[in-house]
């Protein structure tokens, strides 16, 4: 990605979880687009960083929390629900379209009840 000898390697190999946890793909910075993100190490562009689709986002966000459960998000206990909510809400997950109807659906909920355990967090 980055010109052999410039130092960035070690910069690419540290953004790459991030990059990854995001949805990201990395790309060299000559095929960076308008949209992409160039980073810079040292004063030499490094990486170009493509952002993913806002759509495919929260789903992303779910399937983590899926992985980090160990389990589909609808057998979680209720309480855990709430915590999963609350950990949507700080990711934004809320502010998206159909945000509300895709988490309680994958929680197997009703968006009723999520719209509770957002207002009891708003409550508490």
């Amino acid at each position: 990605m980055s010109a052999p000898g410039t130092g960035a390697e070690s910069f690419i190999a540290a953004v790459t979880p991030l990059v990854e946890a995001i949805g990201g793909e990395l790309l060299a910075p000559e095929r960076a687009g308008p949209d992409d993100v160039v980073l810079s190490w040292q004063g030499t562009e490094a990486v170009a960083v493509r952002l993913p689709d806002l759509s495919a986002s929260l789903e992303r966000i779910l399937a983590e929390l899926r992985r980090r459960h160990g389990m589909p998000l609808a057998e979680l206990d209720r309480s855990t629900k709430q915590q999963v909510v609350r950990t949507l809400e700080a990711r934004g997950a809320f502010a998206m379209r159909h945000g509300v109807e895709t988490v309680a659906s994958a929680l197997g909920v009703s968006r009723f009840t999520v719209y509770n355990y957002l207002n009891r967090e708003q409550r508490g």
